[in-house]
């Protein structure tokens, strides 16, 4: 695919992408300013910066696809609190319990199992195709770029956030289709983000001081450049990071060749967020390495969630890009605590498993001697008719 410059002038493409709160009751938006359209001349770097998939995987919100009978069950007709204050309860989900449709936006219509698209990871065979058609306000057509939601459900899974100190990171595989394939639209149309949390101080208007925690969204999009477009002569991609500390987010990297990618976010215990990506499948390293920022002028205290996202217009008849995810992973550098807690949580399931079998077979077993009991005293009913019967033909002879 053939490389090309960065779009020149000032795009403001994504000012309407700020995504309300995920797996929250509460919503706090930050002011952003858009999408800047060229890299800043310096790649803010730190020391702090590590590699997306170091420490232990916490496969108890990660999903390979694997499954047998992996399903998502949706619950029309879609949320969308961010838009119109509507959160049509209840919301959908997979059948793992591992996936969620957010309060703030929808899912995507299109969430499928497919077979492993070619030169994906060694030994996989399934992966997740998504898509969407219906975004924004069911019902609503507003012939602009609109995104759905899919939410891992760390939130629930794990009882809340992890602190940065305990070093979590993301990973996905991404599929990027080839070009004939992606929605005829300039702009973002996939992303790959976190749900993070910070704590913020703010005076009150009697001149008093509050804190509050504050959420916000940082991670990457995937821009495409349609031929024939915005001045572009053919078609090309690429990377922004989301976001400086301004809020803006900015191009951060070509994307040279279609097909598979890796995609990584790290949080560090001094609140920055470091973003990796590289072409194919292969672990990421420190060759990957895009750029750690602090956006919107944030300092991250836990790490909550991770989701994806995907935008069309929303015109009710142009479907988005189909991107394949695979093997989405969440690591933590010091797994102790959520590993005690998910210990916890699988023994309590296995004990309740246990009562509902012992349970079960108390019943049958009651069942059983109900049954043997009402089949006695069917018999000895047979025996004693048989008697009756007997003695009478006795008395007429």
């Amino acid at each position: 695919m053939p490389r090309v410059a960065l779009a020149t002038g000032l795009s403001l493409v994504g000012m309407t992408l700020a995504l309300a709160t995920t797996a929250s009751a509460e919503t706090v938006k930050q002011a952003k300013g858009g999408t800047l359209s060229k890299p800043p001349a310096v790649m803010q770097k730190s020391i702090s910066a590590f590699v997306p998939g170091t420490g232990t995987c916490i496969d108890y919100v990660s999903d390979d696809f694997e499954e047998k009978g992996w399903d998502f069950v949706h619950k029309p007709p879609k949320s969308s609190r961010e838009q119109d204050k509507e959160e049509r309860a209840p919301l959908g989900r997979s059948t793992n319990d591992l996936w969620l449709e957010g309060p703030e936006r929808g899912e995507p219509d299109q969430l499928e199992v497919v077979t492993t698209p070619k030169d994906g990871l060694s030994g996989s065979k399934h992966a997740l195709m998504m898509r969407t058609l219906h975004s924004g306000i069911p019902g609503l057509n507003t012939y602009d770029v609109q995104q759905d939601d899919l939410i891992s459900n760390c939130v629930a899974r794990l009882n809340g956030g992890i602190p940065v100190s305990e070093r979590p990171s993301v990973v996905v595989r991404v599929w990027l289709p080839p070009v004939e394939q992606w929605e005829r639209r300039s702009g973002p149309q996939f992303g790959f983000r976190a749900s993070v949390s910070t704590t913020t101080h703010k005076k009150s208007f009697f001149g008093g001081a509050g804190s509050e925690v504050e959420p916000y969204w940082p991670g990457m999009w995937v821009h495409f450049r349609a031929g024939g477009q915005r001045g572009e002569k053919e078609d090309s991609a690429f990377i922004t990071v989301r976001s400086n500390k301004m809020g803006w987010d900015f191009p951060a990297r070509e994307i040279e060749e279609f097909g598979w990618w890796t995609f990584g976010l790290s949080f560090s215990s001094d609140g920055m967020v470091h973003y990796y990506a590289s072409p194919g499948v292969d672990n990421l390293t420190s060759a990957d390495y895009i750029t750690s920022q602090y956006p919107y002028g944030y300092t991250a205290e836990q790490f909550r969630t991770y989701f994806f996202d995907v935008c069309n217009r929303n015109d009710g008849q142009t479907w988005s890009t189909p991107f394949v995810i695979d093997d989405p992973k969440l690591y933590l550098g010091e797994p102790w605590r959520v590993q005690s807690l998910i210990q916890a949580k699988e023994e309590q399931v296995a004990r309740a498993a246990a009562r509902k079998e012992e349970m079960a077979r108390q019943m049958a077993a009651r069942k059983e001697e109900q049954a043997k009991r009402m089949a006695a005293r069917q018999e000895m009913m047979e025996k004693n008719a048989a008697m009756r019967s007997s003695q009478r033909s006795r008395r007429t002879r």
